[in-house]
C-alpha cells in the first residue's frame, strides 16, 4: 500500500503552517530536512563503498537542504563536495555556506570535473515548488545526473519533474530517473512516476498535523530520521 501524497498547494500550506501554528523555524526544517538527505545516504552509500559524495544545491530551499546534508555528511566521515553556483544572498544559506567552508568542505565550479571523482550524488538543484524553464548553468548539470552511471539520490523531486504530474515531456530532466528519491515531509504525487528506492524523512510531523492533510506516519526504526516505503505498487 503507497503512502498518500501531498498536493503542490498542500505541500505549501502545510510549510506555512508548521512555520506558524507549528512553531518551527525555517532553520529548524531546514536541518531536519539536511539530516534525513544524510541519512538516505548513509543508508544508500556505506562508507565502505565509497565516501566521495557530490552534493549538487540549487539558489533555493532544495540547495539549503543539500548543503545542511553535506555538513552532517563529513562529521559521519564521507568527503563531500559542493556544486552551488547559484549562492542564495539569504542570511540563512550564507550561514550554511560558511559552516561548510570552515570545515574546508571544497565548494566546485566544475560540475563535469566533480562529476568525475566522486561515487554518489545528492541531486539538490529543485525541489517540489520548480515550475518553468531550467535556467543555465542547470540544463548540463540535469542532464548529466540524467546520463551518468553513478548512484543520484534526488531531494524532494528528482530535480525539474513537475510536482504533479512527474517526469516532463521535454528538456533536460526528460528520461531523468535517479537511484533514490527522498521525499520530505510527505511524498508528493511525482512518486507515481519514479521507479528506484523511495525515502521518507518526515519525523517531527504530528499526528494531528499528520491527520489534518491526510498523511499516513509509518513506523521509523530506532533513531532513524528515515524510513524507506514503497512507490506505487512496489513492493519492499
Amino acid at each position: 500500500m503507497a503512502l498518500r501524497t501531498l498536493s503542490a498547494k498542500n505541500a505549501a500550506a502545510l510549510d506555512q503552517e508548521l512555520m506558524s501554528t507549528g512553531a518551527f523555524s525555517i532553520d529548524q526544517l531546514m536541518e531536519l530536512a539536511g539530516l534525513s538527505v544524510s541519512q538516505a545516504v548513509f543508508k544508500l552509500q556505506p562508507i565502505s563503498r565509497g565516501k566521495r559524495v557530490l552534493v549538487a544545491c540549487g539558489p533555493g530551499n532544495n540547495g539549503g537542504d543539500g548543503l545542511v546534508a553535506a555538513r552532517h555528511l563529513f562529521h559521519y566521515g564521507y568527503q563531500p563536495t559542493v556544486y552551488y553556483p547559484k549562492q542564495s544572498k539569504n542570511e540563512l544559506y550564507q550561514r550554511l555556506a560558511k559552516q561548510l567552508k570552515d570545515l574546508k568542505v571544497p565548494f566546485t565550479e566544475d560540475f563535469p570535473s566533480a562529476l568525475q571523482q566522486t561515487d554518489h550524488i545528492v541531486d539538490a538543484i529543485f525541489g517540489f515548488s520548480f515550475s518553468g524553464q531550467v535556467r543555465e548553468p542547470f540544463p548540463k548539470v540535469i542532464e548529466a545526473l540524467r546520463d551518468t552511471k553513478l548512484p543520484v539520490l534526488a531531494v524532494d523531486a528528482p530535480s525539474s519533474w513537475n510536482i504533479e504530474s512527474g517526469p516532463p515531456d521535454d528538456g533536460p530532466g526528460k528520461d531523468f530517473m535517479p537511484e533514490a528519491l527522498i521525499s520530505l515531509t510527505a511524498p508528493k504525487p511525482l512518486v507515481k512516476w519514479f521507479k528506484g528506492r523511495h525515502f521518507l524523512g518526515g519525523r517531527f510531523l504530528s499526528p494531528e498535523m499528520a491527520e489534518k492533510y491526510g498523511l499516513d506516519v509509518p513506523e521509523y526504526e530506532g533513531l532513524d530520521q528515515v524510513v524507506e516505503v514503497p512507490v506505487d505498487g512496489g513492493k519492499l
